[in-house]
């Protein structure tokens, strides 16, 4: 977790001197960033509503003194019923981290449409039904963040992850427009995109496979996904959650963030294929493609 002296190393080097804590949810705690998100929060005497899909995954967060509550984001009731217990118990919200979120891995072909409607309906609409509900009441406080948590796969796209960066991308797009929105209100919009981290990612993406339709066809994603690490979620080149929790506590808590914290070097160098033209990167996948087949 971040110190005090590192948040100030922060706050100093983007000029601000941050905001006073408040109250802030999250979604996606039961492992990963969205737990060590809550407790960096909390470290920093914030009011913590931690959520997750069972609320026997975040137990801990509650002895650790996070409130916590069932939250499914596909689910509008479950978003209407917590931030409605948030106002009921403090008033106000002054800071949202839109965290869940899982990817869904393989050829477009392969993929049932069913299947990438839910992956945007939990990556997507599931941020976008959260934002609209507690944007009325950040907008009468004419103060709040909103913290959307991307990836690399946001800004760029390879073969066979096209479904899980489509929504990253579309969460990206949504951010963008809703940060020019919503300024005038004294509300700031930030995305975090994170590379490799090391979680239990890659857990959720290779459970996801059983939901494709193999053609035979693409030998070449099969041993591809062997190496987990290389779609992201382990491995020596992984940045910790910590690290994550870090620039997305900094996001909603100082006066004037970025638009975007990327973390980590392998995400960062990922992100600089997008200036590529398309035709070098299609050749750049046809080799690795060889290379893996």
């Amino acid at each position: 977790m971040p110190d005090d002296s590192r948040r100030e190393d922060a706050a100093e080097r983007d000029g601000d001197e941050g905001r006073d804590p408040g109250t802030v949810l999250i979604t996606g705690c039961s492992s990963g960033i969205g737990r060590a998100t809550a407790l960096a929060f909390l470290e920093d005497d914030w009011t913590v509503y931690a959520t997750a899909r069972d609320t026997d995954d975040i137990a801990e967060l509650a002895e650790a003194g996070c409130a916590i509550d069932e939250l499914d984001v596909t689910k509008q009731a479950d978003v209407q019923r917590v931030v409605g217990r948030i106002m009921e118990e403090d008033g106000r919200i002054d800071a949202l981290v839109n965290n869940a979120g899982y990817g869904l891995f393989g050829p477009i072909e392969e993929i049932p449409t069913e299947a990438m409607g839910h992956q945007f309906d939990v990556n997507v609409f599931g941020p976008h039904r959260l934002i609209r509900e507690v944007l009325p009441y950040m907008r009468r406080q004419q103060r709040g963040a909103i913290v959307n948590v991307s990836s690399f796969w946001g800004r760029v796209s390879y073969g066979g992850g096209g479904a899980y960066a489509a929504s990253k991308h579309a969460l990206e797009a949504m951010s963008e427009s809703l940060r020019q929105e919503v300024d005038a209100f004294g509300i700031e919009v930030s995305v975090v995109e994170p590379g490799p981290v090391d979680t239990q990612f890659t857990d959720r993406a290779e459970d996801e496979l059983d939901e494709l339709q193999p053609t035979g066809e693409y030998e070449w994603f099969e041993s591809a996904f062997e190496d987990l690490s290389a779609i992201g979620g382990s491995g020596p080149a992984a940045v910790s959650p910590a690290e994550v929790a870090e620039a997305i506590h900094h996001a909603a808590s100082c006066d004037d963030p970025e638009p975007r914290y990327p973390v980590g070097v392998p995400g960062s160098v990922a992100m600089l294929g997008r200036f590529l033209p398309a035709r070098w990167r299609d050749r750049v996948f046809s080799l690795v493609r060889r290379v893996v087949s």
